[in-house]
C-alpha cells in the first residue's frame, strides 16, 4: 500500500513516499499522449524537435500531456545511424500507418491519443473520462494500478517508458551533416505488459544513456486495450 505522501512535487498528480517511493496519478479526465516519431538522420525534424523540447516549460506538461519521441532507423542508409532508433519503433510507427490509412511513414509524424496530428497549437485539454492510471516509481520496480471510470473489468496492457533529456550528437553525415542535435523526451526503453485486475508490478526500462547537460530523466506510462496500440489514459512525471 502506498503510504501517506510526505512531499508534494513540482508536477500536480506526483507524490513522492517514503523510501523514495515516487506516485504519478492521472485524473479521472484524459492524459493526452503525444508521440513524435523523428530521426536524428532527418533534416525537416529539427523545428518538430525544437517545438517538442518546448514543452518542458509548459505548465500543462505531465497534468494534460506526456509526450514522447520515438526514433525510427528508416534514415540511418543515408549515412548516419541515429544512436536513439530502434526498429521497434519504426514498426510501431508502421503499426499506426496501417491504421490511418498511409501508404508510408514518414518523418516528422506526430500521434495524439492515437490519432495522426500535425503539430503548431498544443491540443486542447480533453473531456473524456476513461479512468485513473497510478504509477508508483521505487527505484526500477513499477506497479501500475488502472482504474476504468466505466467501473466494468477488462484486459490491459501497460506501457512504461524511461526519457532522456538533452541528449544529442554531432552528426557527421546523412541530412544533418555537420549539426550538433539535441533531444528532449527521448524514450530509451520500453516495457509492455498485460494488466491482470487492473493492476502490474514490473521493472522500469534501464536508460541506455545519459547527457550530462540535463541529466534528468522521466517516466511516461499509458495503458491500451490489450493488444492493441491507441492509448486510452497516461500519466508521467520527473525522476528524482
Amino acid at each position: 500500500m502506498i503510504r501517506r505522501a510526505l512531499l508534494l512535487l513540482a508536477v500536480v498528480g506526483a507524490t513522492l513516499a517514503h523510501g523514495g517511493e515516487v506516485v504519478f496519478e492521472s485524473k479521472p479526465t484524459r492524459t493526452h499522449l503525444l508521440e513524435l516519431y523523428t530521426s536524428e538522420g532527418c533534416s525537416s525534424c529539427l523545428p518538430a524537435e525544437e517545438w517538442m523540447s518546448g514543452l518542458k516549460n509548459q505548465p500543462r506538461l505531465w497534468q494534460e500531456i506526456v509526450p514522447v519521441a520515438f526514433h525510427v532507423d528508416y534514415w540511418d542508409h543515408l549515412g548516419w545511424k541515429d544512436p536513439f532508433a530502434s526498429k521497434i519503433w519504426t514498426e510501431r510507427q508502421a503499426d499506426y500507418s496501417v491504421r490511418w490509412k498511409k501508404e508510408s511513414v514518414y518523418t516528422p509524424a506526430f500521434s495524439l491519443d492515437g490519432k495522426e496530428w500535425h503539430y503548431g497549437a498544443l491540443p486542447a485539454a480533453a473531456t473524456e473520462t476513461p479512468g485513473v492510471l497510478k504509477v508508483s516509481v521505487n527505484g526500477d520496480r513499477i506497479t501500475t494500478a488502472f482504474k476504468s471510470s466505466a467501473g466494468a473489468g477488462g484486459r490491459y496492457d501497460v506501457h512504461v517508458a524511461r526519457l532522456g533529456f538533452a541528449l544529442g550528437a554531432d552528426v557527421t553525415a546523412g541530412e544533418n551533416n555537420g549539426r550538433k542535435l539535441i533531444h528532449d523526451f527521448v524514450v530509451l526503453g520500453l516495457t509492455n505488459e498485460t494488466m491482470k485486475s487492473g493492476a502490474k508490478e514490473l521493472r522500469l526500462p534501464a536508460p541506455s544513456t545519459t547527457s550530462t547537460a540535463d541529466p534528468r530523466t522521466a517516466v511516461a506510462a499509458w495503458v491500451t486495450t490489450a493488444g492493441q496500440i491507441e492509448p486510452i489514459q497516461a500519466v508521467g512525471g520527473w525522476l528524482p
